[in-house]
């Protein structure tokens, strides 16, 4: 492949002054070429849809989504899947993400890791990947061997698979069952994907993993409901949803969480329905833990 020849390897028109700019008109330019992106990920919302429905699914069968990149891609996936278990209280290993090279290279680039698409394999297997899993590929320029071998192999496993790429008709689309390709142009700074590229598959992560816990019932109106109240902070923003979500006074409210254990769904429950916190935890348990729907019932 002729790397030079990607959109997101070419040199960007409008910036070939960055470094005969002043510092106020160097970040404009940046600030210019950013407001490309969101208009870029637009166009890939269908295939959005799709893959949190995917996600989703994988969830409700009991699989796991599986982000899986290098360098910068890489990270994204990472910080991806550690924000889930906070935000949405479900466990460590539900959402995965893989690093070519390993832990070490989320804070020290390990060069070459990305070119075997032999390692990309071992990573999925060292997972025992099953055909419940969702494994998600991110890769800006669309051809890092580290992902296409890994959607190689969960392509074999049985498993649905996304593509994330900044490349049109990439050779990681053409692996994937579900392909995400937000084209957002040349980089600022030519070939650094860290850049519009990155912020691209951010808001597409963004997308997939909130999406598929509003599918999963993490989520009730835009609250998130699951959330694992670890710290003063956290316990104040429990404490404000109960409040939001029922009209109760604060009192009321934090009474109500002491019973919980801080656990804002069955505190939720409890306020609208006066149930106690055992028939609550069993009414949305009833529910697959959907909020909603154990209120409607």
């Amino acid at each position: 492949m002729n790397l030079g020849a990607l959109v997101s390897e070419t040199r960007n028109p409008q910036t070939m002054d960055l470094d005969a700019l002043s510092t106020l008109e160097l970040v404009h330019r940046f600030n210019q070429q950013d407001t490309l992106v969101a208009q870029a990920v637009k166009a890939t919302l269908p295939h959005v849809a799709r893959a949190v429905d995917a996600a989703a699914d994988a969830l409700k069968a009991g699989g796991r989504i599986i982000y899986m990149g290098a360098g910068t891609s890489g990270r994204l996936g990472v910080l991806d899947a550690s924000e889930c278990p906070p935000t949405f209280g479900v466990p460590h290993g539900l959402v995965v993400g893989l690093i070519a090279g390993g832990p070490g290279a989320l804070l020290k680039a390990v060069e070459g890791a990305e070119d075997n698409p032999q390692l990309g394999e071992d990573d999925l297997r060292a997972l025992n990947l099953t055909a419940q899993d969702l494994v998600v590929g991110l890769a800006a320029s669309g051809r890092t061997p580290y992902v296409i071998g890994g959607l190689k192999y969960a392509h074999s496993v049985g498993c649905t698979t996304v593509a994330i790429s900044c490349n049109p008709d990439s050779p990681i689309a053409h692996e994937a069952d579900i392909a995400i390709s937000p084209v957002v142009g040349p980089e600022a700074l030519t070939g650094s994907t860290r850049l519009k590229s990155g912020t691209a598959q951010k808001l597409v992560l963004n997308m997939i993993s909130t999406g598929a816990m509003v599918r999963f019932g993490k989520v009730y109106q835009n609250l998130m409901v699951d959330m694992q109240a670890t710290n003063v902070k956290l316990v104040d923003r429990a404490c404000r949803m109960v409040v939001e979500a029922t009209g109760i006074a604060r009192e009321q409210a934090q009474a109500l969480l002491k019973q919980t254990d801080f656990d804002v769904k069955p505190a939720i429950l409890m306020a609208l329905t006066g149930l106690d916190a055992a028939a609550a935890r069993e009414k949305l348990a009833a529910h697959q833990g959907f909020l909603r729907a154990a209120l409607e019932n």
